[in-house]
């Protein structure tokens, strides 16, 4: 039930559809026990031809029946397909748009998160899963259900006998269905967890390729690859050998069915008691009771697998996140205030930061520097509100109002992290990324500022296309860009996060003399290891200094 509940949740918008491939089941299971009767009537009617007792005439009036039966079967079951389809690529997209949405705004204490590869199997592989199984199985399964049902009732009525000692094998199946139900989903969740460690070895090791090849380290990770591989097909073949068996027994028991209504109808024409239609019926009704019984065996466990992801879905979906609330933007210019602020990351022996207090004034520039791991880029986290601080207050503030940091604020602040941060598509569309509004003109000034003018003499200018991670670009002209792209936002609190580290001496110079003649109502604070940087503060104080406050 929790499962059919959270997936009426997620298919909201598509359970139209979904009531509309039902119909078309329910007509279809319909039709099939139509077509048994109408080739009943006509074989009894042939017989009955032979005999004198029937003209025919009659005859064609049923064959016309049967045509029509099966022209309108073939019609519903290309509808249900394509409702069956179009469907799942429909839930598949929203579901993998559900989650995303979900891990766009996370909340963040500092620990360990799942790994970006995992993560990426579950909206790949379990919303397809998931997907397949509500769209596709779930309703042959009614579908089925529903066509056993109407066989098992009109053999009923033309033979109550044969009916209940059919039925005698169906619970035989049911019980095996129920053992498949306990093992092969604990299998399912095994080989999920086993794609994941796979497809995340395969992502880390295209990510750091050059740093496996300088380190010639590539065969101890294709062995690592062997290895993972090797796990998830055990894994497998463990399920796939307890299906096959589990579903050569139930076959076992259907086919026991179909020898006995053979049996049962050649003796009972033997001794007078059915009539040949009567015969026919029996045979293709056992049929229409044997088929959805195969196909529900083999729908089952595809079922059965999906609600092992559903609860990694569900897993993503329950981790906290941001609260939404309206954008504020503070006018003028804006400064940042900590007072007392206390962090420490999860498991951690030592906070970061001790009741730490200090005023970034509005307007102010200070350079932040220290050894690696003081907690710089920690801070930097915290006055974006990507961390929460354990105790103390964080507060931007203009002349006249204040506000505690929240994802509400996040538009006062303008951040680059370290590193290269572009996206696969044109220069332009990084931009873009800043302020979609932006004009021409504000590009070219956003670049200049950043020192980023080599843009234009590109071949394709601001066309030029970015690959992934920045590829094609130099690292100093893809963190230029990035800069370029921060200045476009509205915020007046610019935070620089090692945002020179790939610059030279000159380009560096030329950078900061225009951001701090361009900006003069920013303020602007500077993580760094390069004391160059303090000459342009005018509050050169270090992180270590900074620590005497805590």
């Amino acid at each position: 039930m929790k499962y059919l509940k959270w997936f009426l949740s997620a298919a909201r918008p598509y359970r139209m559809r979904l009531v509309l491939t039902m119909a078309c089941h329910i007509l279809i299971a319909g039709c099939a026990i139509g077509f048994v009767y109408v080739s009943k009537k006509l074989v009894d009617i042939a017989v009955a031809i032979l005999s004198g007792t029937e003209t025919s005439d009659t005859i064609f009036i049923w064959a016309l029946a049967m045509v029509g039966i099966a022209v309108f079967r073939i019609l519903l079951n290309a509808l249900r397909s394509y409702l069956q389809t179009t469907t799942e690529i429909r839930l598949k997209n929203r579901l993998r748009k559900r989650i995303f949405n979900v891990l766009l705004h996370l909340q963040n204490d500092g620990g360990a998160r799942h790994h970006s590869g995992d993560v990426l199997n579950r909206m790949q592989e379990d919303v397809r899963v998931v997907s397949s199984a509500f769209a596709v199985s779930l309703p042959n399964i009614l579908g089925t259900s529903l066509q056993f049902l109407a066989a098992f009732i009109f053999l009923l009525i033309l033979d109550m006998r044969l009916a209940v000692v059919i039925v005698v094998v169906v619970p035989l199946g049911m019980l095996i269905g129920k053992y498949i139900t306990s093992r092969v989903r604990n299998l399912t969740l095994d080989i999920r967890k086993s794609d994941s460690r796979v497809q995340s070895h395969l992502q880390e090791s295209l990510q750091h390729l050059s740093v496996l090849q300088s380190l010639e380290h590539t065969d101890v990770s294709s062995a690592a690859l062997d290895g993972l591989q090797g796990n998830l097909y055990g894994n497998e073949l463990r399920r796939a050998r307890f299906s096959v068996i589990s579903r050569g027994f139930m076959g076992l028991a259907l086919q026991a069915g179909h020898v006995i209504a053979f049996i049962w109808g050649v003796t009972g024409i033997s001794r007078g008691t059915i009539t040949y239609g009567m015969m026919t019926a029996f045979l293709q009704l056992i049929s229409q009771i044997q088929r959805p019984l195969v196909e529900m065996s083999s729908q089952l466990p595809a079922l059965i697998h999906s609600t092992a992801s559903i609860d990694r879905l569900i897993e993503l979906e329950s981790l906290p996140r941001e609260e939404i609330t309206e954008p504020q933007l503070l006018e003028g210019v804006v400064g940042v205030r900590l007072e007392n602020v206390s962090f420490s990351y999860p498991d951690a022996k030592d906070p970061v930061l001790n009741r730490f207090t200090y005023d970034f004034a509005p307007g102010t520039r200070t350079a932040i520097l220290g050894p690696t791991g003081v907690g710089k880029s920690t801070l930097i986290r915290l006055l974006l509100s990507l961390l929460r601080p354990q105790g103390g207050s964080i507060e931007v503030y203009n002349g006249t109002i204040s506000a505690e940091v929240s994802p509400a604020v996040r538009p006062n602040l303008v951040y680059v992290p370290q590193g290269n941060t572009l996206f696969s598509g044109t220069i332009r569309e990084n931009l873009l990324m800043g302020n979609p509004e932006a004009s021409e003109q504000q590009l070219a000034e956003a670049l200049h500022t950043a020192a980023a003018d080599f843009v234009f003499e590109l071949s394709s200018g601001l066309d030029t296309q970015c690959f992934e991670a920045g590829a094609g670009l130099s690292e100093g002209q893809a963190q230029r860009i990035a800069i370029a792209r921060a200045l476009l936002r509205p915020g007046s609190i610019l935070l620089l996060d090692e945002f020179s580290s790939a610059l030279d001496a000159q380009t560096e110079t030329t950078l900061m003399e225009r951001l701090t003649s361009r900006l003069p109502d920013h303020t602007m604070i500077f993580i760094t290891h390069r004391e160059k940087i303090i000459d342009y503060c005018d509050r050169k104080k270090t992180f270590v200094f900074l620590l005497l406050y805590y």
